[in-house]
């Protein structure tokens, strides 16, 4: 364990200011912190002196925010590291597929090697926990989960991580479930899923083995869910009753979940009453080019959300930049959210619902006895990080400083 250090001058959030009643903007104040065994062991103002011989590092007035948390990507389908290269428009799901089979085994990197390249930008963007998919299916067995298993290897101590067994080609489809039972008992969390109607061909079936897989791999679950419509709503409900029969509330989560922006908003509200009963949570990409989920009534009705990238550079989509304040910017500017108050609460977003300020403005985070996972940004408070994307000078994971750019910054000004 690292010797303890003082993080000094550091900018916290303290409070809203008001007008009559009315958020105008954000209080801070400076604080010095004691980082110790991985923790936030002390917290005081500037105006009181250190008293102990613990080593100094003086941040000069840096926001400090929760270290950000990215519930979707996809580490072996990346080609950052490799050539550049365009997508191939395509007319279904099934012709994509086929173009990936083809290109990923062609690269000239490997896929730890690209894996080890996001997993970087991750750290200097602010990351410190990932959730990733990675493909499982008979022509490439478990290749793909051994090798971004080596790639967060060699990041080990400087983030934490969830994989997801995922059977892109269909679970039932590609025949995977002895596979992706196999990669449960080699480390992963989760049991993936992709569109039980398009895709496997059979609602019921589909979702039945995924829910068996997870019960007996004691695993969760993270279905791709792009069906649109009724379909995808009549398969979260499916999926719902399914969870709680199986006593897997808590451990559910569907990703995209477009269904949910197709219906009326008066429909939304009972499907979302259903998914939080069953404790199932929602990741959404924030796409620009479709309807999402009404992630501001979800969060109302008590539905955990997410946000993540998702592609990254791959053959899917030539866009994506893996910066997860980005796109939580885009779901603030999409949704509309341009007041103090709610883009400060966008951050709960990306960072598993930490905040430094509740809804009534009232310190919550951080504390003493919280980890060590941070990341100092270059702005005044958390509703301009949201607005406007500062660069991200530090990441600390768990007392560890992962990332640091700190010099370079004051050599710039």
């Amino acid at each position: 364990m690292s010797t303890a250090f003082w993080l000094t001058n550091t900018t916290l959030e303290t409070g809203y200011q008001n007008n009559n009643g009315v958020v105008t903007g954000t209080n801070t104040e400076r604080f010095h912190l004691l980082i110790d065994g991985g923790k936030i062991s002390k917290i005081i103002p500037v105006t009181e002196a250190i008293t102990d011989d613990f080593p100094q590092k003086d941040v000069k007035g840096l926001l400090m925010l929760p270290s950000f948390v990215e519930k979707h990507c996809h580490l072996d389908k990346t080609l950052l590291g490799d050539r550049w290269r365009s997508v191939t428009p395509v007319n279904s799901i099934f012709e994509r597929l086929e173009i990936e089979k083809k290109v990923l085994p062609s690269l000239e990197t490997t896929t730890q090697e690209r894996a080890e390249k996001l997993l970087n930008h991750y750290l200097t963007s602010g990351v410190t926990h990932v959730r990733t998919h990675v493909d499982i299916y008979p022509e490439v067995g478990l290749k793909n989960l051994e090798e971004v298993k080596k790639a967060l290897q060699t990041f080990e101590g400087k983030l934490s991580y969830e994989i997801v067994a995922f059977p892109q080609h269909g679970l039932l489809r590609s025949n995977a479930k002895n596979l992706i039972s196999e990669a449960l008992h080699q480390g992963a969390n989760y049991v993936g899923g992709v569109d039980p109607a398009t895709v496997d061909g059979d609602i019921e079936a589909s979702l039945q083995q995924m829910v068996d897989l997870a019960v007996e791999g004691n695993a969760g679950i993270d279905l791709h869910l792009h069906d649109a419509d009724h379909l995808g709503i009549f398969t979260m409900k499916r999926l719902a009753r399914l969870t709680k029969e199986a006593g897997l509330q808590g451990k559910v989560a569907i990703s995209h979940a477009f269904g949910l922006g197709d219906i009326p908003l008066s429909q939304a509200k009972g499907v979302a009453e259903i998914l939080a009963d069953a404790g199932i949570s929602i990741i959404t990409s924030v796409p620009i080019d479709r309807k999402f989920p009404p992630v501001g009534l979800l969060r109302k009705k008590g539905v955990p959300v997410a946000v993540g990238c998702d592609n990254i550079f791959d053959v899917w989509s030539p866009f994506g930049n893996g910066d997860i304040l980005e796109r939580a910017g885009r779901l603030a500017e999409i949704s509309g959210w341009v007041d103090e108050q709610s883009l400060a609460q966008t951050l709960s977003f990306i960072t598993d619902g930490k905040t430094p300020l509740n809804h009534q403005g009232e310190q919550v985070w951080p504390n003493v006895g919280d980890d060590a996972s941070i990341v100092l940004v270059d702005a005044s408070c958390s509703a301009e990080a949201i607005a406007r994307r500062p660069g991200r000078v530090m990441t600390m994971h768990k007392g560890e400083i992962v990332s640091d750019s700190f010099e370079e910054r004051i050599d710039e000004k």
